[in-house]
């Protein structure tokens, strides 16, 4: 989402009537107030004798005629001082002006952030999510909102720098954090590997949930049983899963069988040796590892994903399909997933199939790299 230079001015007369009154706000002139100046937006004109920038010698403000100055253009450039400069002189005095005079425009935003998440253009929801930051401070729903759309983002782009930033914003969304904060910060920390602050924030999340019987207590409470029944606080699991992103198999796969031998029927310890074990392209034996996951019950769309990797190297293209259909199922937008599907195709000869799965990654994200090379194969 472009922005222009934001230039601050003493509004006309004509607009200032519009912002006095309001659930009793007191409109004081004395105050400029922001205005986007959009760069397509330049008039050449001069500026109107009742706007004065507040910038001495600004150039830009000399090419702002405020003939068509607009209640959204304040508001809108309002917003953007406030995502930019929360903190600044005359901060309380806009978020009073913009609740007063919109008191619904918050509501109105969030809802159109969620939307657009919910369509997959993250951009421009974390954008919002940018603005209402501003506005709102540190709102506990906003915040979670915001983790939540990081989150999927991080989960389509496969992305550990995309993730990393997840993590800090559901950090700062547990600084105060409600019900929800800590179910959602408990489930992603749980996928992340990063089993000792899942288990710090279900085990929160239970203590002070009252229903015990709610679909989100009873996915809490299974997920802190796994994490404790299988020790996945274990020192050699948690090295095993560090090496492991760090593409050193070899010490991965050794911590992993380290962890396995104490703690056989854990389900993610032969997910993570299974991963070693196929970054080693020892396809038959990763596969072994991903079936026993699976059958202990670890047979989430990672897993299904992975054994179809190890399945196609094995030249079993049949069941290579199936797990990748499943996979999908459970993570329909996650494009690690739709990328092999082509290249799943590509093997089995169906060039126009593959190119239909590529031209979808680039859909969801143009500059994903595997996809623009594969898609060059398939003309």
């Amino acid at each position: 989402m472009k922005t222009g230079k934001l230039v601050y001015i003493s509004i006309p007369e004509r607009l200032q009537d519009r912002f006095s009154g309001h659930n009793g706000f007191a409109f004081n002139p004395a105050i400029p107030l922001p205005v986007e100046l959009p760069s397509d937006n330049l008039t050449g004109s001069p500026v109107d004798s009742t706007a004065d920038c507040t910038e001495s010698g600004c150039q830009n403000c000399s090419q702002f005629n405020t003939s068509g100055l607009s209640e959204e253009m304040i508001l809108a450039g309002i917003l953007l001082d406030l995502a930019e400069n929360p903190d600044g002189e005359h901060s309380a005095y806009y978020r009073n002006l913009i609740t007063a005079h919109k008191p619904k425009l918050a509501a109105e935003l969030q809802e159109a952030a969620v939307i657009k998440s919910k369509n997959g253009d993250y951009i421009t929801a974390l954008e919002i999510f940018r603005l209402l930051e501003g506005l709102l401070e540190q709102n506990p729903a906003l915040l979670l909102n915001r983790a939540l759309v990081l989150e999927k983002a991080a989960a389509r782009e496969n992305n550990e720098a995309a993730y990393r930033e997840a993590e800090t914003a559901y950090e700062k969304a547990l600084a105060a954090p409600a019900q929800e904060t800590l179910l959602n910060a408990g489930i992603f920390y749980e996928k992340r590997g990063e089993y000792s602050k899942a288990e710090e924030c279900l085990a929160a999340y239970l203590g002070a949930e009252e229903e015990e019987d709610k679909p989100d207590a009873m996915q809490a409470r299974e997920l802190l049983n796994e994490i404790r029944n299988n020790s996945l606080d274990d020192e050699a699991f948690k090295e095993a899963l560090a090496l492991i992103r760090k593409n050193d198999a070899e010490r991965s796969v050794l911590k992993a069988r380290e962890f396995l031998e104490r703690q056989p029927g854990a389900g993610k310890g032969w997910f993570v040796l299974g991963w070693g074990l196929r970054l080693l392209s020892r396809w038959k034996d990763g596969a072994a590892c991903f079936e026993k996951a699976v059958e202990l019950g670890c047979s989430n769309a990672e897993t299904c994903n992975e054994l179809a990797i190890c399945y196609m190297e094995t030249g079993n293209w049949e069941n290579a399909r199936k797990e990748l259909e499943k996979a999908l199922r459970l993570d329909p937008e996650n494009i690690k997933i739709i990328s092999n599907m082509g290249i799943l195709a590509m093997k089995q000869g169906n060039k126009e199939k593959a190119a239909a799965f590529f031209r979808t990654v680039l859909e969801l994200d143009p500059e994903d790299p595997i996809a623009q090379l594969y898609r060059q194969c398939c003309i």
